[in-house]
């Protein structure tokens, strides 16, 4: 797998984007480097709308080997510096040994960039939210994959995307039928400008969260769980005490001076209809000035790096929901 992947990214790096023609369905059960349409919606309107500039991203397609077919699977998105050494593959490695095909989806080199680390305006979040329900369209075509349970579970930006994808209004604007995802596994997200909707999904929600993380500051996702809650979601947090942003990656904990950071900031965005409300005076923002408020809001340095012992957890509780709500092991 990671020489294939290797390869799609060499592509990609080489020529923009591989020359093959990008497929709208897996019918003839391909596996390996797939490219397929999505768009490229500016925000959350644009996105509802149907709209978005036609862009062809890539993922890459693993099924276990192991008996029953067809399977279960689980979408992987990348956080904001993109696929990492020592994570979305090997996380992949890990579902397809218990059984569940991957689907690593790349929404940033398709696109000419490799990191939004330090510029989250590279790519508006509805894009990748985009990218998202349309892998999961794809991925239910496949004649290997079970699409009743087709999980995603995504980091830091991805984590965002695993829980934005649990939103109605989102899911409706590129899925036509009920399809859905059977779970949503959001690795230290940021909950500091979160979309809201009055309807979300009914599948569970898990939350895996770094007590110490000064990226994505667990506290404000406690808010956003309330929220899902009250709408009916069934949602679980974990917060690992000690542990930074990225605690499952191998690599030490370090000090990222450039890392653009919303720890700041406090805005709900509604999406039915659309409104913008800050935390701290409930005011409403207007279009034209959320600009504003998240320039002045956003900071800039943030720890980043592995702990083994939150890692070792995260393991465990991500196999126990994979057994339960996608291999149906309970």
């Amino acid at each position: 797998m990671r020489a294939a992947v290797a390869g799609l990214l060499l592509c990609v790096v080489a020529g923009g984007l591989c020359q093959a023609e990008p497929v709208s369905d897996l019918a003839d059960g391909r596996v390996g480097a797939i490219e397929f349409a999505s768009r490229t919606p500016t925000g959350p309107t644009e996105m509802m709308a149907g709209g978005g500039r036609p862009t062809t991203i890539a993922g890459h397609l693993t099924l276990p080997n192991v008996a029953p077919v067809p399977f279960p699977a689980m979408i992987i998105m990348h956080g904001s510096g993109g696929i990492l050494p020592g994570r979305e593959q090997d996380w992949a490695a890990r579902l397809n040994e218990l059984g569940v095909a991957t689907f690593v989806v790349d929404s940033f080199r398709p696109r000419g960039f490799s990191s939004t680390g330090d510029d989250q305006s590279r790519l508006p979040l509805a894009a990748s939210v985009t990218d998202a329900l349309t892998a999961l369209k794809l991925l239910a075509s496949h004649p290997g994959i079970a699409k009743d349970r087709i999980g995603i579970i995504g980091y830091s930006k991805g984590g965002q995307i695993a829980l934005y994808t649990t939103l109605a209004p989102f899911r409706r604007a590129v899925i036509d039928d009920d399809l859905r995802f059977a779970l949503h596994i959001a690795f230290y997200s940021s909950c500091s400008i979160p979309y809201k909707a009055e309807e979300v999904s009914p599948a569970p929600v898990f939350l895996l969260l770094g007590g110490d993380d000064d990226y994505t500051p667990a506290v404000h996702c406690g808010r956003y769980v309330d929220f899902l809650r009250s709408k009916g979601a069934r949602v679980d947090m974990f917060i690992f005490a000690g542990a930074h942003h990225g605690f499952d990656l191998p690599t030490p904990v370090r000090y990222l001076p450039r890392a653009q950071t919303a720890r700041d900031c406090g805005l709900d965005i509604a999406l039915d209809p659309v409104e913008a409300r800050r935390w701290d005076t409930g005011t409403i923002v207007p279009p034209g000035d959320i600009s504003a408020y998240l320039r002045s809001c956003m900071r800039r340095g943030a720890s980043y790096g592995g702990n083994p012992a939150a890692r070792a957890e995260a393991d465990a509780i991500v196999e126990k929901a994979v057994q339960r709500y996608l291999l149906d092991r309970q």
